[in-house]
């Protein structure tokens, strides 16, 4: 029997992270990344389909496909 602790990996912003848990919360993974609180999450679908933002308490579930992340500043959408 292996004590060996799986590892999940996923991408924030193109940059590979690992961690030993399944699943993360958005503010986690951004903690896990160094990007700033206050930055927006979004996880990355395939295709047309939009993508989601991931708010800070909502729990993601890394097993299963790699999952990739970016970040966007705060009020950056809509300004001139």
């Amino acid at each position: 029997m292996s004590d060996q602790r799986k590892e999940y990996q996923f991408f924030v912003d193109a940059k590979r992270y690992t961690t030993s848990n399944s699943s993360l919360t958005g503010a986690e993974i951004k903690q896990l990344a160094g990007i700033t609180a206050s930055y927006q999450l979004f996880l990355e679908e395939e295709g047309d389909k939009p993508d989601l933002q991931i708010s800070d308490g909502e729990a993601v579930n890394l097993e299963g496909e790699t999952k990739h992340f970016f970040a966007v500043p705060p009020a950056t959408f809509g300004q001139e």
